[in-house]
């Protein structure tokens, strides 16, 4: 029994060591929990540079849009590139009211609904790639301490099953195998905060990027509706 306690008291309980003592269970919990955690932080750089480069892109647009540069010369340089967000509704809104014109658009009541709902369609399609990935950061804040709670239950049970055949109590004895159930919490934490924070500041984040969307859209609806009631007062004296 004492060389029993001797041998306990050396056994390394470093982080490595206490991993590959660890049981199979115990270990498969811990290598998830890593992995998550791995891709939660690539999800964080992948949201930061997209999310900065949206704001650069927004800011542009906005710029050009109330330069003074025509509608018309504005879309014909946007439309022959890929855009997103504020540019991809003006995108959207103007090849509507185009299509809408060259096929005798009438009622402008009937133009306003096609060209407000293109705007909506592309309004939600944006905010859907702004919120990709983040159920992901959501999923891992909530189960990731349960998961690697449950790692550590096992690994607990399987450290009393150890002592009971060793029919020890001593402190060198336990704990290490208590130390190894442990830190499947541990990464189960390390692994939840982050992506917690993140997913709360990346939704915080597009919602205000949506928002600005959405005010554009409400703004350029009413410069189109403007447009509209023009052309459609002028078209008779035309024809």
């Amino acid at each position: 029994m004492e060389q029993l306690g001797l041998e306990a008291a050396h056994t390394d309980v470093g982080l490595l060591a206490l991993f590959w003592q660890a049981g199979l269970i115990v270990k498969l919990v811990m290598l998830g929990l890593i992995a998550a955690s791995v891709w939660t932080w690539a999800i964080v750089i992948e949201k930061i540079i997209a999310y900065n480069k949206e704001r650069r892109a927004y800011n542009q647009f906005e710029d050009a849009f109330w330069s003074g540069t025509s509608l018309e010369k504005l879309y014909s340089t946007l439309s022959e590139r890929k855009t997103s967000g504020m540019a991809a509704i003006f995108v959207s809104a103007m090849r509507e009211w185009k299509k809408s014109f060259e096929r005798g658009a009438r009622t402008p009541v009937g133009l306003q609904m096609r060209v407000d709902k293109a705007m909506d369609v592309a309004i939600q399609r944006e905010s859907d790639a702004l919120e990709a990935r983040l159920g992901f950061l959501a999923s891992v804040g909530s189960a990731a301490p349960f998961i690697g709670l449950f790692g550590t239950v096992v690994g607990i049970m399987t450290s009393f099953q150890a002592i009971a055949g060793s029919k020890s109590t001593n402190l060198a004895v336990v704990a290490p195998g208590i130390a190894e159930a442990l830190l499947a919490t541990a990464i189960g934490l390390v692994a939840a905060i982050p992506a917690v924070i993140a997913y709360n500041k990346f939704s915080a984040d597009a919602g205000k990027l949506s928002a600005r969307m959405e005010g554009f859209a409400d703004e350029f609806s009413a410069i189109l509706s403007r447009q509209i009631d023009e052309k459609m007062q002028s078209r008779p004296a035309a024809e």
